[in-house]
């Protein structure tokens, strides 16, 4: 690799280093108080506060199993349906303001399920009122406001959202909804299909309003705000705005939500207490730096200056996968420290295969620069496929399809996913980040080796 090239990549990996250490750093360290991402571009308000979330078995909350009934619902709009509760259910706890919350679907022995984790939460009404009521979808009108409410609206939005009006016209009417490309522009829309019973309402809705809002709303709270442009007498109406393909499907999800007659009901409800509290949380990072520490002095002792750049890289390993874990908002669990634990160990693996192998070619009688290129080349096989399998079997664990054949414990799940990053990051470190430190390092290894030359000259 020319010189040049490799100055890059290493200022690329000491700058990501540093903007991970700097997301990863705890708020407050003694006197210093970490910084806050806040700041405006654009006009732009960018405001980020990365924090470790705690999974239930950490800080405790409550653990409710619901159960969606859908014998009136066809096969083809069950999964649909499911979705959709979880899209509502996760928004009004989003709204509640519950931290480090996890809503997941379940398919089992031909049940529909959702289980929701909230912690923090310990009143057993006040979880129920949360999740266990239908959504309530709902079409409202906005009148005209006077010019003393515009100008109230603008300090208050509680005067804007009283402007709206009830037109009797609910989820009750709406047969179903769904986004879908615009054949003349083939851009995103949503498609909106009244039933028999909300057509003409929703025709004499349209056609005494035409350029007035008609809001729709979930749970007391508007989605969207479009404007009536035509009287729809057919009971079938798009919904066209920029959006995102992505964007119109979880609109028209959240339609749904309101328009399908799901009726949920409580299988199961726990309070679940913190298994280790702030003292033990403190001494498992105690635990878990000791047994760092001896990982790097070990490689130092056996390794010398080759244990010295693998410790580096375990050092960076480190850093990364704590930033990530906020950045993605991996939720903490007794399990899933677990998983971080046992990829630190794992993180050297990689370095010891490559250091033996490297060892090998130098007692054969290669040049130590030789020695490093063949000693990555020929222990990549190995370190593949150690690392496939590690991978596949994370998958197993993380379950993403939800195939209900196999796990579906958030707690096996936490596990998963921690043993998956780390089994990607040592990956990175130990393979790609190590490469480039023991070139960088090559001539100090190349000199200290003519220096024991002449010595025994």
């Amino acid at each position: 690799m020319k010189k040049q090239s490799l100055a890059k990549s290493l200022f690329l990996i000491f700058f990501l280093t540093v903007f991970a250490a700097f997301i990863a750093l705890p708020d407050k360290i003694g006197d210093f108080t970490k910084p806050k991402i806040d700041f405006y571009i654009l006009g732009k308000h960018v405001y980020k506060d990365y924090q470790l979330r705690k999974g239930l078995d950490i800080q405790g909350g409550m653990q409710v199993t619901l159960e969606a009934e859908m014998e009136q619902i066809s096969e083809e709009d069950r999964a649909t349906a499911l979705e959709a509760s979880r899209e509502i259910i996760a928004k009004r706890v989003d709204l509640y303001g519950i931290s480090e919350s996890s809503i997941q679907t379940s398919k089992a022995e031909g049940k529909n399920r959702l289980i929701i984790e909230l912690p923090g939460i310990s009143d057993p009404a006040e979880a129920l009122e949360l999740v266990g009521r239908t959504a309530l979808l709902e079409f409202k009108l906005q009148r005209e406001l006077t010019d003393e409410e515009m100008n109230e609206a603008t300090v208050s939005p509680q005067i804007w959202l009283n402007s709206f009006v009830d037109t009797g016209l609910t989820g009750k009417q709406l047969k179903r909804s769904q986004a879908q490309l615009d054949p003349q522009t083939s851009k995103p829309v949503i498609s909106l299909e009244m039933n028999d019973d909300g057509r003409e309402l929703f025709a004499d809705i349209t056609k005494n309003n035409v350029d007035q809002v008609l809001a729709i709303f979930i749970d007391g709270v508007p989605i969207m705000t479009p404007v009536i442009s035509t009287a729809i007498l057919d009971g079938k109406a798009i919904i066209s705005g920029n959006f995102t393909i992505d964007e119109a499907k979880n609109l028209a999800i959240q339609l749904n939500a309101g328009a399908l007659p799901v009726n949920i009901k409580v299988l199961e409800q726990k309070t679940i207490g913190a298994s280790l509290g702030d003292e033990s949380i403190q001494k498992s990072v105690k635990a878990g730096l000791i047994g760092l520490a001896m990982v790097l002095l070990f490689m130092i002792l056996y390794y010398g200056w080759l244990g010295f750049v693998a410790d580096i890289s375990l050092i960076i390993y480190a850093i990364l996968t704590i930033a990530l874990y906020k950045i993605f908002g991996v939720v903490l669990t007794l399990p899933g420290i677990a998983g971080l634990i046992l990829t630190i160990g794992m993180a050297v693996d990689s370095n010891i295969l490559i250091f033996e192998r490297m060892k090998e070619e130098i007692r054969i009688g290669h040049p130590y620069a030789r020695a490093m290129e063949l000693g990555f080349g020929r222990a990549w096989d190995s370190i593949k496929d150690a690392n496939l399998a590690s991978i596949f079997t994370a998958l197993v664990l993380i379950n993403p399809l939800n195939f209900s054949f196999l796990n579906t414990s958030g707690l096996v799940k936490g596990f998963g996913l921690t043993f998956l990053l780390g089994t990607l990051l040592s990956l990175f470190t130990g393979v790609l980040v190590s490469r480039l430190l023991l070139r960088a390092f090559l001539p100090l290894f190349n000199r200290e080796k003519r220096i024991g030359k002449e010595s025994k000259s």
